[in-house]
């Protein structure tokens, strides 16, 4: 398999272990990836993360999900897309940053100071890629 768009494949496996209830999912890692998954637990969405150092069983990173749900197992991330995505990137200005779900979701954006909610690059005046979008 082809791993063209590495934050998409993220997303999906976050998305297909909600639907299958699961606690924890399992990504390869990255840099990006480890960013996104530290905003998703800032911002409330996942229990946590870690990251699994390269073994020799296991040449690459591995990023280690733990998924939140209330209690009545009810996921709280109710959507989770790609904004930008590699063959149409999406740069916006400090003030085009997208409000997702009418400013309850959470824009993931990846400026020149690193990757940070579309809240927070609003408040400090940087734009960049919109990398994903959570609600």
């Amino acid at each position: 398999m082809s791993m063209t768009d590495p934050v998409a494949d993220y997303l999906t496996r976050i998305r297909n272990a909600i639907q299958a209830q699961h606690d924890v999912v399992e990504i390869p890692g990255s840099k990006l990836k480890a960013e996104l998954s530290r905003i998703l637990a800032e911002q409330g969405y996942i229990e946590g993360y870690e990251t699994e150092a390269p073994t020799p069983d296991h040449p690459a990173e591995i990023l280690r999900i733990n998924l939140k749900y209330t209690a009545d197992r009810k996921t709280v991330i109710s959507g989770i897309r790609r904004a930008s995505r590699p063959g149409q990137r999406w740069y916006v200005g400090a003030g085009q940053i997208p409000k997702v779900q009418g400013g309850l979701g959470t824009a993931i954006v990846s400026t020149s100071q690193g990757v940070m909610t579309g809240h927070e690059a609003r408040r400090r005046g940087i734009g960049g890629e919109v990398v994903a979008e959570v609600w």
